[in-house]
């Protein structure tokens, strides 16, 4: 598969992943019982494998490795905090509350990803 090819469909990807986080998150925030459905608890893993799958193989492509390239690092490690505050924002927030702010804070962290790949700076948008 072509560079381009790849490359859209990693875009695409990460716009699935964030709209149904924010689904997700609005649902965790009302408590609604369409989280427990068995599609919305497996579709996520589907797309997030996809999504990062697609990362993996832009790496290869590229041969851009994240202890050559500071924004690399950057958003893989941005991922990891997204991952983790969006656990929150799901299902470990004790709250309501505790989830919303969570769901905001892991939207914020997307945008953060999403600027250090588009600027190729660890600095995100404010490169």
């Amino acid at each position: 598969m072509s560079y381009i090819l790849v490359k859209h469909l990693h875009v695409i990807a990460a716009l699935l992943s964030i709209t149904f986080f924010t689904v997700r998150a609005w649902w965790s925030v009302r408590e609604s019982p369409q989280l427990q459905r068995p599609w919305v608890r497996v579709a996520p893993h589907v797309i997030d494998t996809a999504l990062l799958g697609l990362g993996v193989w832009l790496m290869v492509l590229l041969q851009a490795w994240p202890w050559r390239a500071p924004w690399l690092a950057a958003k893989l490690l941005g991922l990891l905090l997204y991952i983790l505050v969006g656990t929150i924002a799901i299902k470990r927030g004790k709250t309501p509350r505790t989830r919303g702010l969570a769901a905001i804070v892991a939207i914020v962290i997307f945008v953060y990803i999403i600027g250090a790949a588009v600027r190729h700076a660890p600095w995100s948008w404010l490169a």
